[in-house]
């Protein structure tokens, strides 16, 4: 396993990030607990969670079972590299949800009590507050830092514009801010090289991309779907169809590699200077396994400028749409 430091943070972490959405409505708590030491195993030292993954009306439950793993001892809290996030709401009660100070430190309470420790190495915010004053986020979170409940913070989903004024925001505090943005970024999914990939570059912070293989439609879909082992719907179905002809040909050069797609898509985020960690989300150990296949994976500039080709991405704005 490769390890690289979080943005312009000290800390090091794996190349890969373990996803727990699943855990829980997916994937069962014995079979969590397997596919976490298996992480461990092969080196993964950064888990990423949320404080409303369970899904509606078990919020909470897959920090429990992170919380359960982390008890059994052993050394598995020490080992990890925890990152969980705030913002969506735990019930509809008024101020439980969002970025005041005050959800702030009754969520960052209720976080440390599910997963069972006394600190999290990396508290993100999981969306933009556009209604709190970066004072008052700010305040609450040197109050966390002072306490040694959380140490790093990080954001998800926000704006180029929203980094940009967050950590202007803390440098007028002298606090460090951000250090990592989590978004959604693959072949397919390339926005935030507009705007959110320049700032970050800008302000020193990592990336850690979710969804990197966009629900399985990089990750071989068209022959899953030709041996009848995989049935799209919905969105899946919709984007699929819309982006038919170019994932055939990324299937197709994927094969000309002799590597799966999966492998293809996740080595190519690996191979942007941004990226930190990919996010993979493992349901089973046999999908856990199969991702480490991707650290493995070398493209060349040959590779890369056709992988351009068939999911064409964006120069850094303004030069995308004008002169």
């Amino acid at each position: 396993m490769e390890y690289t430091h979080l943005g312009r943070s000290g800390l090091r972490v794996s190349r890969l990030c373990l996803g727990t959405m699943n855990f829980g409505p997916e994937t069962d708590e014995v079979d969590a607990f397997g596919i976490m030491d298996a992480a461990h195993d092969a080196g993964i030292n950064f888990f990423d969670t949320a404080n409303v993954y369970g899904g509606e009306g078990k919020r909470g439950w897959t920090e429990e079972i992170l919380g359960r793993y982390f008890a059994q001892g052993g050394g598995r809290r020490e080992k990890t590299v925890l990152a969980t996030k705030l913002y969506g709401n735990i019930t509809d009660w008024p101020n439980e949800g969002k970025l005041s100070a005050l959800n702030i430190r009754r969520a960052l309470d209720a976080s440390l009590s599910r997963l069972q420790t006394d600190y999290i190495d990396l508290y993100q915010f999981h969306h933009i507050d556009r209604e709190t004053p970066w004072d008052e986020i700010w305040q609450a979170m040197e109050t966390a830092v002072a306490q040694g409940k959380i140490i790093y913070n990080g954001s998800s989903n926000f704006a180029g514009w929203h980094i940009a004024t967050a950590q202007a925001e803390a440098h007028k505090r002298s606090y460090t801010g951000l250090v990592s943005e989590q978004s959604i970024y693959n072949l397919l999914t390339r926005d935030i090289e507009l705007e959110v990939i320049p700032a970050l570059e800008a302000n020193g912070l990592g990336l850690i991309p979710w969804s990197p293989l966009l629900g399985g439609l990089l990750a071989g879909v068209l022959r899953k779907e030709r041996d009848g082992s995989r049935r799209n719907a919905g969105r899946s179905a919709a984007a699929l169809d819309a982006n038919r002809d170019a994932i055939g040909a990324y299937e197709d050069f994927a094969d000309e590699l002799g590597h799966d797609p999966a492998d293809v898509g996740l080595a190519w985020l690996l191979h942007q200077p941004a990226v930190t960690a990919p996010i993979i989300g493992p349901r089973t150990r046999e999908q856990l396994d199969a991702s480490l296949h991707a650290l493995d994976v070398t493209l060349d500039e040959t590779a890369l400028a056709r992988l351009d080709e068939i999911f064409p991405g964006h120069k850094t704005a303004p030069e995308d749409y004008a002169w």
